[in-house]
């Protein structure tokens, strides 16, 4: 028997006194390994979380990148520190995960989160094709203490945005042309994975 990932997963059949038989599995046994593991490294960033208030870095955020149960990178938001509204921890947690190891893609790692991410951090998250994420806190914990409400709505598109206090248009005549033609022009130099 196997579960859903296609590991092999322990049965005992058992033979009731009704005649019927039963499937006992390691199933249970399973998830409560993988829950206390998730906990674990869990907990890692919820202390990066503390540590980046305490150091005066940033807001209350942690993320810890794994890769086969060891952690390879521990990192908390470092907006204040760097003057960058980027870095993020989930942000930072990637670029420093990806520096160490050299190459642009975590396909082997997962990623824990203090809080729910952003929709930048989930980009980059997605981006670097992270296999799993496992976050704590909801979005909502972050917007009561004052954190901008968009974060929520725009990853789950619910209620209504956070109007963007800026201008946007996309380019029309010569100056989109242009833009578009850097793809057709650089294809052949430049391949995906």
């Amino acid at each position: 028997m196997a579960d859903a990932n296609g590991n092999a997963i322990e049965a005992n059949v058992v033979e009731t006194k009704d005649g019927t038989i039963s499937v006992a599995s390691a199933f249970a046994a399973h998830q409560e390994v993988v829950q206390d593991r998730d906990h674990k490294f869990l907990t890692l960033a919820v202390q990066e979380a503390y540590k980046g208030v305490d150091c005066g870095d940033g807001g209350p955020f942690g993320a810890v990148i794994v890769c086969n149960d060891e952690v390879v990178v521990s990192c908390h938001n470092m907006v204040l520190t760097h003057t960058d509204p980027t870095a993020h921890a989930e942000v930072t947690a990637v670029r420093e995960a990806c520096k160490k190891l050299n190459q642009i893609e975590l396909s082997d790692c997962e990623i824990y989160a203090s809080c729910e991410p952003c929709p930048m951090c989930f980009g980059a998250i997605h981006l670097s094709r992270l296999k799993r994420l496992v976050y704590g806190a909801k979005a909502e914990a972050a917007i009561a203490i004052g954190f901008d409400d968009f974060i929520a709505d725009a990853l789950r598109g619910t209620a209504v945005y956070q109007k963007a206090h800026m201008e946007i248009k996309k380019a029309d005549g010569n100056g989109a042309l242009l833009a578009e033609q850097v793809f057709e022009k650089t294809k052949a130099k430049f391949s995906m994975y």
